[in-house]
């Protein structure tokens, strides 16, 4: 079996002896150079070019965005950014995302290195998802949508729907795609998205800056209604609970659920008990199983159920498992999704 090749790319030589040190204990993982800033990358990348690229954002010469956006534009590499746990970190992890990064490793401002010998299985965890990842150049804009009909087992409406979407590893740039070509009489949406705290506030403001509907990080009590779709915060699961007529977002923290803090399991869960045939259940592009015990509850509960199909997706770990548990109705193309959810809206 061939090794992951990895090049570490980080203007601190703690930093880069750390993640070296760790990585290259994997029987699997192949450290094949460090540079301490995008121009040693690039010298050491000719000729032997990576599988992965951990990256550093914040670097002198030529910062790490700018270095993710040459490399997305000339030769598509999975890479894993590591970022500052900050406000401020958050907002260009947010643009690394955008331009094309698979997946975030946080790392703190102070006491790296005892950080990084006890969070050394989330690093091994990054680099491997990177490499299962399918990425390619970042496109200008979302493509146009296609509506579909409305499945019959849907008509049921005693009340506002609910759209329930989970996701993990490329759901930034899915959701993205998703979430731009929606009106705003589009259903309320619960959104799931792995990310840690601070990062979820700054993934929504960006979303909102852009997107027709309002997109803001939840708060617990927060109505889910027409035209708003709100992203889970990290570090707290949300569920859908339902006064009325209406649904509502309960946010809390609590206990991570397959190894998530928010969870979509846990999301689905609500949906399917709250929500019932009201509810709309799509699984994206992720890492793991989390969501695929949550999704066959939510169509046994007569929600109706959508994954994403393999070949659009970053990567078709929950998607796959979802289908895989039976709680799948339709398969699809990412750029179906936005058309699916008005026709449920």
């Amino acid at each position: 079996m061939d090794k992951i090749r990895v090049l570490i790319v980080d203007d601190s030589a703690v930093v880069r002896q750390m993640l070296a040190d760790i990585l290259s204990k994997q029987a699997d993982i192949e450290v094949i150079a460090t540079a301490p800033d995008p121009y040693f990358a690039i010298e050491k990348m000719r000729g032997n070019w990576p599988d992965v690229i951990t990256l550093d954002v914040e670097m002198p010469r030529m910062d790490g965005i700018t270095f993710l956006k040459k490399i997305m534009k000339s030769r598509p590499t999975p890479v894993v950014i590591c970022s500052s746990l900050t406000e401020k970190g958050a907002e260009t992890t947010m643009e690394a995302l955008a331009a094309g990064a698979v997946t975030i490793f946080t790392k703190p401002q102070v006491g790296v290195k005892d950080f990084l010998q006890k969070s050394a299985k989330e690093l091994v965890d990054a680099v491997r998802t990177a490499a299962k990842s399918k990425v390619s150049k970042p496109r200008a804009h979302p493509e146009a949508v296609t509506q579909r009909p409305l499945p019959r087992s849907s008509m049921a409406k005693t009340t506002e729907k609910v759209i329930a979407i989970g996701t993990s590893t490329g759901g930034t740039i899915a959701l993205e795609t998703v979430l731009r070509a929606l009106p705003k009489t589009s259903a309320g949406i619960a959104i799931v998205q792995h990310m840690p705290e601070k990062f979820t506030q700054a993934f929504a403001k960006r979303l909102d800056s852009f997107c027709e509907i309002e997109v803001r990080e939840a708060v617990d009590g927060d109505r889910i209604r027409p035209g708003l779709a709100l992203v889970a915060p990290g570090g707290q699961h949300m569920k859908v609970v339902r006064s009325g007529a209406f649904y509502y977002a309960e946010v809390k923290p609590g206990p991570a659920v397959n190894r998530h803090c928010p969870s979509v399991d846990v999301l689905f869960r609500s949906a399917a008990h709250n929500a019932g045939k009201n509810a709309v259940g799509i699984i994206l592009t992720g890492m793991g199983d989390d969501g695929a015990r949550g999704m066959l509850d939510m169509k046994e509960a007569g929600a109706v159920t959508y994954a994403q199909d393999e070949a659009s997706c970053i990567v078709f770990g929950m998607p796959k498992e979802a289908i895989k548990h039976g709680g799948v109705d339709y398969v699809v193309g990412l750029d179906e999704v936005a058309g699916i959810i008005m026709t449920h809206s």
